[in-house]
Order: structure tokens, then C-alpha cells, then sequence
């Protein structure tokens, strides 16, 4: 019995001492040293968890409100014409709208021309004429008219923007009452020669129940007194101016004191 303790207790120790010996290198193996031993590479595998895959969206930037523009739409106005005229025979154009009035200018056959307006209390017109610089006025008996004259406005006559007078108007004008008759008296203006050009009358009178433009006028100084018809029954009363005329121009009126009939 002790022996095969003994026995068992040998090999227990033969086999420790074997186990814990260390082992010896052979002649062939040479060491690695610690610091250059192979690295331990591991190897990671990446599972992904989900994948993704992107929804391309156009948004788009900005949403063109459509501006509205308004086009004006262009309306032309007509250019007004004048109405023309062509002087039919030889005559006068003057500075006023009848034959009392200055002349102006000689005007001949085909002389052309445009109506810029029309007298106030006669038929007479108002004229551009094409180979004159200034206005003047024509009775329409001796021009042909193209176009119609009432287009045109009216107009009267400004006499004192016609030259210049160095006489005055006509002094102690006087009017007295015969019935229906009406004389006028004033003292003579003493012009020179060549400078004279007598006297114009404007008036309002009364005449076969109408109120009426009249005019007249005396070629030289010479004549100082003229008698018109002038009659009662007009709703307006009638009244009258006295110029003294130069070959310049007219001078102011002197207002007749006209008596009521």
C-alpha cells in the first residue's frame, strides 16, 4: 500500500516538474524581439443598420407671379385745318372786318391764304395770307373758300396794336338828335399830307327794329361831322367811338355821348 503511494506521488511530481520546465529553443528558431512582433490585426465588419436611399425633390425657388402691364392704347387727335382761301379778283385786305377800316395790304388774284377767324358783327374773315407776315381782314366776296368757316372763333378787332398814332383821338366830339336821325360833330385834327387818313366811326344803332354794327369813315381831316339814322324800339341802347386815323396806325377812341331818342 505505501509503495503504490509512493509510486503515484513519484509520477505526480515527474509530471509537474515536466509541465513547468520551460522550453528551449532549437538551433534553427530565432526570437522575435517584443518590440517587433507582428501586429494583431482585426478585422471589423460594418453591418449597416438601414440604407438609405435618398428621395431627389425639386422644390422649386421662387413661383413667377405673372405682373400685368398695361398698354395705354394711343388715341390721335386730329390736327385741325384751317379753312384755305384764293383770292378771286383784285382787292384789299384790311385792319378791320369792313371797308371803313385802314388798308392793310393789296392782295391780286391767286393770292393764298388760311381763315384764322371771322368778324363778330359781319360776314368778313380774318386771313393769314401766305405772302404776308400779319393778319388782316377780307370781305368774303373776293376770296373762294375751302372748308367751313364757323370751325374758326371769332374775333374783334384790336386797333390799337396796329402801328401807332401820334395825333390823338379827335377833340369836343358832340352828337345831337334829330328824330330819328343822329349827327355827330368834332373838331378837325390837323395832320400833314402824307400822314392823313381821316377819321373812323364805330356805332351801335338802331334801325327797322334791329340793333346793328355800322361803320364809316371820312378819307382826309377835312370832314368833321356825319349823320346816321338811328331809330327807337331796340332793346340795347346805341352808343359810338371817334378815331382819328393816320397812316400808322389809329389813335384812341373818343366816345361819342349819343342821345337817346
Amino acid at each position: 500500500m505505501k509503495k503504490r503511494l509512493f509510486a503515484l506521488f513519484f509520477l505526480l511530481v515527474f509530471f509537474v516538474t515536466a509541465c513547468g520546465a520551460p522550453a528551449q529553443p532549437s538551433a534553427t528558431d530565432t526570437p522575435i524581439p517584443a518590440d517587433t512582433a507582428p501586429p494583431v490585426i482585426v478585422y471589423i465588419t460594418a453591418t449597416a443598420e438601414n440604407t438609405v436611399t435618398p428621395t431627389i425633390t425639386f422644390t422649386p425657388e421662387n413661383t413667377a407671379t405673372p405682373t400685368i402691364t398695361f398698354t395705354a392704347t394711343i388715341t390721335e387727335t386730329p390736327t385741325f385745318s384751317f379753312p384755305t382761301v384764293t383770292v378771286n379778283k383784285q382787292a384789299h385786305c384790311r385792319y378791320g372786318p369792313s371797308s371803313a377800316y385802314l388798308h392793310a395790304a393789296d392782295l391780286y388774284a391767286g393770292d393764298t391764304g388760311t381763315v384764322r377767324g371771322r368778324a363778330l358783327y359781319s360776314n368778313w374773315l380774318y386771313i393769314k395770307f401766305d405772302k404776308i407776315n400779319y393778319h388782316c381782314w377780307v370781305s368774303p366776296s373776293v376770296v373762294d373758300v375751302i372748308g367751313d368757316v364757323k370751325t374758326v372763333k371769332q374775333v374783334e378787332p384790336n386797333l390799337q396794336s396796329i402801328g401807332s398814332n401820334q395825333y390823338g383821338p379827335p377833340q369836343n366830339v358832340q352828337a345831337t338828335r334829330n328824330g330819328d336821325e343822329v349827327t355827330i360833330t368834332w373838331d378837325q385834327m390837323e395832320m400833314t399830307a402824307d400822314k392823313d387818313r381821316g377819321y373812323l366811326i364805330e356805332a351801335f344803332v338802331c334801325q327797322n327794329g334791329g340793333y346793328i354794327w355800322w361803320t364809316f369813315s371820312y378819307p382826309d381831316q377835312y370832314s368833321t361831322s356825319y349823320t346816321v339814322q338811328d331809330e327807337a324800339g331796340c332793346a340795347s341802347p346805341s352808343s359810338g367811338k371817334l378815331y382819328t386815323v393816320e397812316k400808322h396806325g389809329f389813335s384812341q377812341p373818343a366816345i361819342i355821348p349819343w342821345p337817346a331818342p
